[in-house]
């Protein structure tokens, strides 16, 4: 995002909320992942006074797969396999651009259920509903690990599925958010899920 957007004034978290809240008016809608990434980071370059190239633009948009992914995430889903737990994703991204993130970053996963297959993004429903559809699994039988509270715990709270709120960046919980567990990293939600859940 840095190199597509260049020298701007902002950095840090305040340029994260600047991107999650443009990115969010692109997916109220549905268009292809590589899109919205295309569109939210062109949208940013007028508020952030940048100058973002259509080329720029597009190699933002291919570069998902490169974004490393946490340094615990590739252990817990061994650990939690190796338990007998049943792993998926549920991803905000197309397709390609998932499974090529799952390649790279040898992630272990039983499926996965993608914005590109339900042709919506999360919050929306779409993403959960397929998932049990598909997966056989009732609500009472999920736990739904996540770090984003908009994307993935507040919806999962509405539709009465339990979740584990992976607070990595010390946020404040909001009022009327519950989640059966709340940890700030992987590795800390597999001990407290070996303690719960024999």
């Amino acid at each position: 995002m840095r190199k597509a957007l260049g020298k701007v004034r902002v950095g840090g978290q305040e340029l994260m909320r600047a991107y999650l809240d443009a990115e969010k008016v692109q997916e109220s809608s549905y268009k292809k992942y590589r899109e919205v990434l295309r569109s939210t980071i062109i949208s940013m370059s007028g508020t952030l006074g940048a100058q973002v190239s259509e080329r720029a633009a597009r190699e933002f948009s291919a570069s998902v797969p490169r974004w490393p992914a946490f340094p615990d995430t590739a252990k817990f889903l061994r650990d939690m396999g190796s338990r007998g737990f049943k792993r998926h994703i549920l991803s905000n991204v197309d397709n390609d651009l998932l499974e090529e993130t799952i390649r790279r970053n040898h992630l272990e996963v039983d499926g996965f259920v993608t914005a590109e297959e339900v042709g919506s993004y999360k919050p929306n429903p779409g993403h959960w509903l397929r998932f049990m559809r598909e997966s056989g699994a009732r609500k009472g039988s999920i736990l739904h690990v996540a770090q984003s509270l908009y994307h993935d715990i507040v919806p999962t709270q509405a539709m009465g599925i339990a979740s584990a709120w992976v607070n990595r960046y010390d946020e404040k919980m909001p009022a009327g958010v519950n989640t059966a567990f709340v940890s700030d990293t992987l590795a800390h939600l597999a001990a407290a899920l070996e303690t719960h859940i024999p």
